[in-house]
């Protein structure tokens, strides 16, 4: 189903995975929402039994960039297919003072053996592909490598920094 409206999306179309279980006696789940993102797709794998595309992302996990739904797992698919950057990058959303329009700034690092020009022609190239595929400019940004704080060797990927409504 479609995560905003909750309509009901056709076959083929990428919505939030919703479940509901009838066959439960004490407590039948009804439109269970699982969060997760993926799409129906044509036919059956079995009699009575559905088939699903990959997961691909969490609804809970959407940013949303000057009215641009983004989800950070579209940022790192297009980071891995550029082979100078390594699968570490963070999103940082900004509002500068005085402007009203937010911005997206993508901190990443090089792989092992890359030269700084290559990187840099990396960032470039992820950066229209952002632009391509998401439909949103941004900035990307070279840092040296392991310098995206990890902690328990997970990477946070999200830094919003944008000043929260209500004067807080």
């Amino acid at each position: 189903m479609d995560p905003f409206t909750d309509e009901v999306l056709r076959d083929g179309e990428h919505g939030e995975l919703v479940f509901t279980s009838l066959t439960k006696e004490a407590l039948p789940i009804i439109r269970y929402r699982t969060h997760d993102l993926t799409r129906l797709l044509p036919g059956t794998a079995r009699p009575g039994m559905r088939r699903m595309g990959r997961i691909t992302g969490r609804s809970d996990d959407m940013i949303i960039l000057r009215g641009v739904n983004l989800f950070p797992t579209q940022v790192e698919e297009l980071a891995l297919r550029i082979p100078a950057l390594s699968p570490h990058f963070q999103l940082e959303l900004t509002r500068p003072e005085g402007q009203r329009m937010d911005q997206l700034n993508v901190k990443v690092e090089p792989r092992d053996g890359v030269s700084a020009e290559a990187a840099r022609d990396a960032a470039a190239t992820l950066r229209e592909q952002i632009k391509i595929h998401i439909g949103s400019s941004c900035t990307v940004t070279v840092v040296e490598q392991g310098s995206l704080v990890r902690s328990s060797g997970k990477l946070k990927r999200v830094y919003d920094l944008r000043p929260r409504s209500g004067g807080e």
